[in-house]
């Protein structure tokens, strides 16, 4: 955090007063953008962080990680993101951004507080947080921004625990240095997958395999300085079919066919395998590395022998590699927090996002658990705003 900022508030400077906040569940983007927008309209939020820090997933990604969202649709609002951080902002520079946006907007965060469920206030009006240490903190509205990426999650493949070598999640890898000279197979053909397996071989690593499940649709990251961003943005609202026919085209003209090289091409609609929560990759050094050999895709990942501790894939060829890196998602762990409230889908996932609440939880809103291609901080930045408008239209109401 830059020296003279001021900190965030001890878990211990809660009270429990008849002042009823909003309170902001996490402080990661959509959280803080959401706090500065009811800021700025004269609402109280205050931000309630498990961590010691604003930001705790960000500063917790590998270390080669940039954004594949260009800077100037990456802002949150209120506050730029400075020219020195380039067009694609590096993650120690998404961290400094977030401290200096707590200072800029002098955000009221409290850390090392974890809310553990959401109850309605037995008055009818607003909502009960209880939280570690026994506190009960009861909100006018509540704002859940807990995180897309909160919960690592790694399958239950059978044999696992006969695998002998090291097998770690993607959330636990940081940097190729421990991996230098080794054999890796990087499971997950997400954006986090073919970065983490790019590193690896830029790295030192001496052979990087990279299971696919399903081919990823593979875009440029930008095509004659054209960002794919912008393209996303000007066609979200179109209908999936002509998109998907769009994204087809794009595809073909701009990226390389790597079939001969053990990558398909994807099938299934850019644009509908989008809203099945399947995200392009963008391309940040995966087609030149799968190309050059560097990378070799293989087949999915099915089991480890428990004989062997080889790995097992769905084609039948057995591996033997010294580390396996799991890029294989994360979990919105939403049940225990509000499952009981009927707001989850039969996925775990908020029924309603934004502004919008869902029935029987007026106040409850959601902000942060979507990917759209348009760019997760450019729409957590435009939630942020929208729920700012309809809190501040309740408590109008409220008063009048």
């Amino acid at each position: 955090m830059p020296p003279n900022a001021p900190r965030p508030s001890a878990a211990s400077a809660i009270t429990t007063t008849n002042d009823r906040p909003v309170y902001v569940i996490g402080g990661g983007p959509g959280g803080l953008a959401t706090a500065a927008a009811l800021r700025t309209r004269g609402v109280r939020a205050v931000v309630l962080e498990k961590s010691d820090q604003v930001g705790a997933s960000w500063r917790n990604h590998y270390d080669c990680l940039q954004l594949h969202t260009t800077r100037t649709l990456s802002a949150l609002p209120g506050l730029r993101m400075p020219r020195s951080f380039g067009r694609w902002v590096s993650r120690d520079n998404v961290v400094r951004y977030l401290e200096k946006y707590v200072e800029h907007h002098e955000l009221e965060i409290v850390t090392g507080v974890e809310v553990a469920r959401v109850d309605p206030a037995a008055d009818g009006t607003g909502w009960v947080l209880h939280a570690s240490g026994g506190r009960e903190l009861t909100g006018a509205a509540v704002v859940v921004a807990t995180g897309y990426n909160h919960t690592p999650h790694l399958p239950g493949w059978p044999g696992r625990s006969a695998y002998p070598g090291e097998l770690i999640h993607a959330a636990a890898y940081r940097d190729p240095t421990p991996y230098r000279g080794k054999d890796v197979l990087v499971v997950g053909t997400g954006n986090t997958g073919t970065d983490i397996a790019v590193d690896l071989a830029k790295g030192g690593a001496s052979r990087v395999r990279l299971a696919v499940r399903t081919p990823p649709y593979v875009l440029r990251r930008t095509t004659a300085g054209w960002p794919a961003q912008r393209t996303a943005v000007l066609v979200r609202h179109l209908p999936a079919g002509l998109v998907d026919r769009i994204g087809d085209v794009l595809v073909r003209v701009s990226v390389p066919d790597l079939s001969a090289h053990g990558l398909p091409r994807a099938t299934g609609g850019v644009y509908t395998r989008v809203h099945e929560g399947a995200i392009p990759v963008q391309d940040v050094g995966i087609v030149a590395a799968v190309r050059a050999g560097k990378v070799e895709p293989v087949a999915a990942l099915t089991s480890f022998d428990p004989a062997t501790g080889e790995a097992v894939l769905s084609d039948g060829t057995r591996l033997a590699p010294e580390a396996v890196v799991a890029a294989t998602g994360y979990r919105r762990a939403l049940e225990g927090l509000v499952g009981h409230l009927g707001v989850l889908d039969a996925r775990g996932r908020p029924t309603v996002h934004g502004a919008r609440t869902a029935p029987g939880a007026p106040g409850l809103h959601f902000t942060g658990f979507t990917n759209p291609i348009s760019g997760m901080l450019r729409e957590m930045a435009r939630d942020a705003d929208r729920i700012a408008r309809t809190v501040e239209r309740s408590r109008t109401r409220a008063r009048t």
